[in-house]
């Protein structure tokens, strides 16, 4: 859905936001383009061990699932699928059940034949046209959604964390500006519009750290391949474009499975709290230091956007694949 500027710089945040999409699916379409246009489709499983990798990323991503799996690929077809949910572009396809898929969380879907069987791979891209790497949005919900989809999946969150975290996104009836008298509410340097985790009530605080000692692996994994409701195709690799490229062949690369980027995020570190400061926008004179949560390579926050401001936004962290 289109969104309403309410101002010249909205204007042009929107415009770069569209921007910065098109260039992502521009990437998933050159890939899956690459891969239906290579003249040997075959590949044997070797040796190499290494997610980063600089060439043709067809040609990794193809050799490197031959290695995970230790298979031979006999053939390949690609489909592009990532532009589907946000711009109503990519290739058409049906699901198991003959209906049209509309929205996937595997921006590029391979079928991919082997001596015995055909498999069906769902790929998750993630891009970066900068010249150094960038932190990657990679699931962006509201905190009631997000406590939702921990406790359809199984994992118990109580009223007192949801609570806290609607308050760390600043919902209508958790803000300061609802709760606090005028005196005090006057008096606040930080946004009133929403609570720090640091202010969240220590019951709360104590909930969701537990939560993340025990199912950040689970969670991990939710974030990375959860995103539509009955998604039928769930992402099983990771390709992520780590910086901008002058030429395809040349292109560099980070390529894991699930299960690896689950493993080795939860290996990088377990749940933490960080301190920052604020130190820009509206803002800026709150001299309070913050507390900001991170599991693995995971950092999130709440989002701020005009258009969006009380969602949660979940991003890796810049450069983690470095960190492997």
């Amino acid at each position: 859905m289109a969104l309403d500027p309410v101002n010249e710089t909205h204007r042009l945040q929107i415009e770069a936001g569209i921007r910065g999409r098109k260039k992502g699916h521009r990437f998933e379409e050159t890939l899956t383009r690459a891969v239906n246009a290579l003249e040997c489709r075959e590949f044997f499983p070797n040796e190499n061990t290494s997610h980063v990798y600089c060439g043709n990323p067809a040609i990794q991503l193809l050799q490197y699932i031959a290695n995970d799996r230790t298979m031979v690929i006999r053939d390949v077809q690609a489909a592009w699928l990532g532009g589907l949910a946000t711009s109503g572009l990519g290739d058409l396809l049906v699901d198991e059940n003959g209906q049209p898929i509309t929205k996937c969380k595997s921006d590029v879907l391979l079928k991919i034949k082997t001596d015995s069987a055909t498999q069906t791979v769902g790929i998750s891209v993630k891009t970066c046209n900068k010249k150094t790497p960038t932190n990657d949005q990679m699931f962006f919900t509201t905190a009631r959604a997000f406590c939702q989809l921990l406790r359809t999946n199984g994992i118990p969150v109580s009223d007192t964390a949801e609570v806290g975290l609607s308050m760390f996104c600043g919902d209508p009836g958790f803000r300061p500006l609802d709760h606090m008298p005028a005196l005090e509410l006057a008096a606040r340097a930080s946004d009133p519009h929403r609570y720090y985790w640091e202010e969240m009530p220590p019951q709360a605080q104590k909930d969701w750290k537990d939560i993340f000692d025990l199912y950040q692996d689970k969670i991990t994994l939710l974030l990375f391949q959860k995103a539509y409701k009955e998604d039928p195709y769930p992402p099983d690799y990771l390709l992520h474009q780590t910086v901008k490229y002058d030429d395809f062949d040349l292109c560099e690369t980070a390529i894991f499975s699930m299960d690896e980027i689950v493993a080795l995020s939860r290996r990088y570190s377990g749940y933490t709290l960080s301190a920052y400061v604020i130190h820009k926008g509206t803002y800026k004179n709150d001299s309070n230091v913050h507390l900001a949560p991170r599991f693995g390579f995971i950092q999130f926050q709440r989002g701020g956007q005009k258009q969006h401001p009380t969602q949660l936004q979940f991003n890796l962290k810049a450069g983690y694949f470095r960190h492997v």
